[in-house]
């Protein structure tokens, strides 16, 4: 266990609402997009509850709220590593890792879920001490797992690795989906771990570009090469199901590898959804709609009864929460190193309730 500082206020405070008009008429019920706050270095991940609008900068390693004049207010400082972010009533929780920079590449030393009562009181659960005892995706194989091909000594197991990345609330406690174990757990409110389930491998057939890229020689052009899966969030749906994104780990990245699994929270079978997603890394459900961050797409994208169509064009999407009023929030990161920001994309007024800070 171990505690973090968080502002007193926050739990204690008043609230106040602010309505912002956008520039739709009553006639015109295209949704707009309104910046409220560009103040961010790394908005990796949103929580919203009700008007409550919450973001995880992991550049600052701040939790905080906005304001009604576009201020972030922090909750909790100081935090490594931080992303994932999810909110019940006063309950929140979010991910954090430390990283070793002295090796290379650099090596993920610490990962876990943090979880701040209302009292202010933080327990942290060690989410990479059980990857190192249960390693839920060792039967997994990657790589080129042919052993005739020329590439077959890139076959491997699931590697000794955490690194949290995606929290959504369920039932009395979490759901994590850790980018570097290949899974999505389930953290009980005792701080029990379970496996719920492990992402397959996505099979890509290798071409002259990748194969060169991975230093493979020509003789590898047309294997297929299993990447991993990278779970990056996860979020509860209709009837409990649970729903992941997925972006493989493979050269090459903004490629469409990208996909949003489902979980069945009574079998844990897992079935894939959709497909063909650019860099996603952030999901939210609302209405029975599924809103996904498509970071190398530079868009929010939306899949609603299986069919995925585009929702909002937005470069450098890395964050999303969609509220059940209808309005869609979304973070952005600069690669130019420029701020992140925190934006609202809804058809009516957007409503942000703020605690005020003592």
């Amino acid at each position: 266990m171990r505690t973090s500082r968080a502002l007193a206020a926050v739990g204690a405070a008043a609230a106040l609402i602010l309505v912002v008009p956008t520039a739709a008429s009553a006639a015109d019920r295209t949704p707009v997009l309104e910046e409220w706050s560009s103040q961010l270095a790394a908005p990796f991940s949103l929580a919203v509850e009700g008007h409550r609008v919450l973001v995880a900068d992991g550049g600052t390693g701040t939790v905080g709220q906005l304001q009604p004049d576009g201020d972030i207010a922090p909750i909790v400082e100081g935090v490594p590593g931080l992303a994932g972010l999810a909110v019940r009533g006063a309950w929140l929780a979010y991910g954090s890792s430390v990283e070793d920079g002295s090796s290379e590449p650099p090596v993920i030393t610490e990962s876990g879920l943090n979880v701040r009562s209302p009292g202010g009181q933080t327990t942290y659960i060690d989410l990479r001490a059980y990857e190192m005892t249960n390693n839920p995706d060792s039967a997994s194989s990657y790589g080129v797992t042919d052993p005739a091909s020329c590439a077959a000594g890139t076959a491997y197991s699931g590697l000794l690795d955490s690194h949290v990345y995606g929290v959504a609330s369920w039932r009395n406690g979490w759901l994590v989906a850790d980018a570097a174990a290949n899974a999505v757990y389930e953290v009980t409110a005792k701080g029990a771990i379970r496996t719920v389930a492990v992402l397959p491998p996505v099979p890509v057939t290798l071409t002259a570009e990748t194969a060169g890229m991975l230093g493979l020689g020509d003789c590898a052009v047309g294997d297929v090469y299993y990447a991993e899966p990278v779970p990056t969030g996860v979020a509860v749906g209709p009837g409990g199901a649970i729903y992941v994104t997925t972006l493989p780990g493979f050269p090459g990245e903004s490629a469409s590898l990208g996909a949003l699994w489902r979980i069945d929270s009574r079998t844990d079978a897992v079935m894939q959804v959709a497909s063909g997603f650019s860099g996603p890394t952030s999901l939210s459900i609302a209405a029975n709609r599924v809103y996904i961050a498509e970071l190398f797409g530079g868009q929010i994208s939306v899949v609603d009864r299986g069919t995925v169509a585009p929702f909002a064009a937005l470069p450098g999407a890395v964050g999303v929460a969609a509220s059940g009023n209808g309005t869609v929030w979304a973070s952005t990161l600069d690669f130019a190193g420029g701020p992140g920001t925190l934006v609202s994309i809804a058809k009516g007024k957007v409503k942000v309730q703020a605690h005020i800070r003592r």
